[in-house]
């Protein structure tokens, strides 16, 4: 509903009186010119003189704005108001959702080489420092004890931020580590910065949260949790509900938390795949310019609907967007059949059934019921209803996935209602994630296990039998990491829509990289009554999966580089992360899908991210060189997606005088140019519409190591394409620091669609690593 600049009204009007229509919820933005404030001004003004609270948040600290309940007239007629960037309807986002930094040591070590010498300890950043990591959540839970404050010095003095006071959470639940907690009860059932879904609680934890010996979830996972920088503060925004994350509460933490003195945001929540990317509409990508411009870096999870293409969401270049992948930690649950083969499982259960397989196994037609309404399909997938009840009680069901229509869980309900005494799920998805079963015997397995399971259901000559045995964590698994089957994936293809092909043009390689997020312990609300067992107290720590646990990981690294590195911009730290990101598993061979196909930029980005540790010294991550997206490339992105400079000027508050968009044509300076996204100083590379005639994408790479250095190029490319880069070495010396080089691809023969490979710079002891697709597409 943006309309450019020039077309705008140049006085106030008054609001058109509306036919009968029902109030819905509509965000105003108004971009973060100074300029605006007096048309902010003016809007509000005249909203509040027509209509009695109307307004449920203003933003103002930084960037303007403001969410309200208006009818479609209203929100059109505000749509031409002078300074108004966009009005659109609130959205509904969702969320997405201890070892993990041990098995990212271990990785790390493989990587390097390092393994046997390396001095560097994760503990050694547990050292109380004045980062702060604001999480966007459900909340947080202050009694847990990863959220103590032992050992920290006085809160930052650059916080400006507050502790907001309500029945169930005080002032002094803050503390020197939990050092704000907000709370947005505009659009939501809550009131309070109190966390009671546990999502909150565990995402923060998993990215800050103290040291906890012998953490476990009722024996499983054993061990010691720990956030990625124990070091660092932690700010909580509750901003989500039951039902999900309003994007007016969404802005409103953003303009809070940028005002307050974050330095990093993590935000593990985002729209449904097929969501269309557009940076106007899109609370997380406004919210994340604005705070990625006060040099605040923005981590967001890419969404849990793979393994379908084109799935990823939060995909802003000016965001840090993470997939999830596999430790080497399995929760095992093996199914024993009746001719004593071992199938191994997945999931967490605490069942009790007996070890020897003496209980029915029904599948099929020998579970379906009698009614006409369903077949024997119905009755494998476990349709409600579909099941006999008689032939069902005191069985162990062999289910069928359905995707997008009943989850594992709903099918394990309807089971247990039937008397059901067990549940084998087959489903890719279901058992890429670990979840939680509770005291009720039931395992997942993949389609590859299934088959030998039906195979033995349908074949066996007398009563197929089985049991499923409680859970064991199993350690040093390989393969890990694995790209898990729900972990979305880009990219967003080329479409005739310009937004979808500047996204694709310039940043197909979405996500930037991954990070742990199947089976991840982390701290949960001590009185929750949900996942807690029968008979047993709440549990302290709880195993969820999702881009929800993965986003975490990489907030607590990001916050790690910041505390060294404090002067560094959100690009460059998200450059070291990606460049230094691994794509080799345990048993030192490519990471690979849960299917096991080799990962690609479009499962992982840049890889898995990793601790570089070097010979000589006991810095967490050094890099070596940076790739530093400065303002400008952002703006020309803008400029992509059709935005002409007037409007840019009102959407940005540090747009150069002399700013003038790239353009095809000489003669039109508002007509984008794709070439200038992928021109983007990106650690990534991507070039679309390849036809084989030569190809230019030129980079800038800053030395950040002290001392002179050489580095040479390494290039990985596929069969049929040529990759040249100019120069082939880069000497820096004296005061250069920065250095630029060119990469030429050609092709004289036929391409499939997505070709990958990468350009690694090497001086002997970082490796700089760029992924890059080229597509015909």
């Amino acid at each position: 509903m943006r309309l450019e600049p020039d077309r705008l009204r140049t006085q106030q009007m008054p609001f058109p009186q509306c036919k009968a229509q029902s109030n819905g919820v509509y965000i105003v933005y108004m971009g973060a010119a100074a300029t605006s404030k007096n048309n902010h001004n003016l809007l509000l003004t005249s909203l509040l003189e027509r209509k009695r609270n109307p307004v449920l948040h203003n933003y103002q600290n930084s960037f303007l704005g403001f969410a309200a309940h208006l009818t479609e007239e209203e929100a059109n007629d505000i749509a031409r108001r002078p300074g108004v960037v966009s009005v659109f309807r609130d959205p509904l986002l969702k969320l997405h959702t201890t070892r993990s930094w041990d098995f990212l040591q271990y990785q790390t070590g493989l990587e390097t080489n390092f393994r046997s010498s390396a001095k560097y300890n994760i503990s050694s950043s547990n050292a109380a420092s004045d980062i702060i990591i604001g999480v966007m959540d459900t909340g947080i839970w202050p009694e847990s004890k990863s959220f103590s404050d032992e050992g920290f010095g006085p809160i930052p003095s650059k916080w400006k931020g507050t502790c907001m006071q309500t029945k169930d959470f005080t002032t002094a639940n803050c503390n020197r580590k939990l050092i704000g907690a907000r709370y947005y009860k505009a659009r939501g059932a809550f009131h309070s910065p109190r966390d009671h879904h546990g999502h909150g609680t565990h995402v923060a934890s998993t990215a800050a949260g103290n040291i906890i010996h012998k953490a476990s979830y009722y024996g499983l996972a054993m061990g010691s949790a720990r956030g990625g920088f124990p070091g660092s503060r932690i700010a909580s925004y509750r901003i989500c509900g039951v039902t999900g994350c309003w994007g007016s509460n969404i802005l409103a933490a953003f303009d809070d938390a940028i005002e307050d003195g974050v330095d990093v945001l993590s935000l593990s929540l985002g729209a449904s795949a097929g969501h269309k990317p557009d940076f106007q509409k899109d609370p997380i990508a406004i919210g994340a310019f604005h705070a990625t411009e006060k040099g605040i870096i923005v981590v967001c999870s890419g969404g849990n609907d793979g393994p379908s293409t084109g799935s990823v969401v939060n995909i802003a270049p000016w965001i840090l967007t993470v997939a999830a992948s596999s430790i080497d930690r399995h929760f095992q649950a093996d199914i024993i059949l009746g001719d004593k083969t071992v199938i191994r499982g997945g999931g967490i259960n605490f069942g009790e059934l007996q070890r020897s397989p003496v209980y029915p196994l029904l599948y099929g037609n020998s579970a379906k019921s009698n009614s006409r309404d369903y077949d024997e399909t119905d009755a494998r997938k476990c349709k409600p209803d579909s099941l006999d009840k008689d032939k069902v009680k005191g069985s162990i069901v062999l289910c069928e996935d359905e995707e997008g229509v009943y989850s594992a869980k709903k099918k394990l309900e309807g089971a247990k209602k039937l008397g059901a005494i067990g549940m084998v799920f087959v489903s890719d998805d279901a058992s890429a994630t670990a979840s939680s079963y509770q005291l009720f015997p039931m395992a997942t397995v993949n389609w590859n296990e299934g088959k030998k399971i039906i195979s033995y259901a349908k074949n066996e000559r007398n009563i197929p039998t089985a049991t499923i045995l409680p859970t064991v964590s199993v350690i040093q698994y390989k393969p890990a990491p694995v790209v898990p089957h729900f972990s979305a994936r880009g990219p967003s293809y080329a479409t005739k829509d310009i937004l979808k092909a500047t996204f694709h043009n310039g940043l197909t390689l979405q996500p930037d990289v991954a990070a742990p997020g199947v089976a991840i312990l982390a701290s949960w609300p001590d009185n929750d009554s949900i996942v807690k067992l029968a008979g047993k107290n709440s549990p302290l720590f709880y195993i969820l999966s999702g881009t929800s646990m993965a986003c975490p990981h990489v907030s607590g690294l990001a916050a790690m580089i910041k505390s060294q590195n404090p002067n560094w911009s959100p690009s460059a730290i998200k450059s070291a992360i990606m460049t230094t990101a691994s794509q080799t598993n345990n048993m030192k061979k490519p990471t690979t899908t849960d299917l096991g196909s080799i990962a690609t930029p479009y499962d992982f980005g840049s890889g898995e991210i990793s601790i570089s540790i070097s010979s000589n010294d006991s810095n967490l991550l050094q890099p070596g060189l940076i790739y530093e997206t400065k303002t400008i490339d952002h703006l020309q992105f803008l400029c992509n997606l059709g935005y002409n400079v007037a409007t840019i000027k009102q959407i940005s508050s540090i747009v150069p005088p002399t700013f003038t968009c790239h353009a095809t044509h000489a003669s039109d300076a508002n007509v984008p140019n794709d070439d200038s996204i992928s021109n983007m100083n990106y650690p990534s590379i991507a070039v679309s519409k390849f036809d084989g005639s030569e190809r230019r994408v030129t980079r800038t790479v800053t030395n950040v190591e002290d001392g002179d250095t050489s580095y040479t190029v390494d290039i990985e490319a596929p069969s049929g394409l040529m990759v040249k880069v100019v120069p082939n070495r880069l000497n820096f010396s004296g005061r250069r620091k920065e250095m630029s080089y060119e990469v030429i691809f050609t092709s004289d023969g036929e391409l499939s669609d997505d070709n990958f490979g990468a350009i690694t710079w090497c001086n002997g002891k970082n490796r700089v690593r760029s992924p890059f697709v080229v597509s015909s597409k």
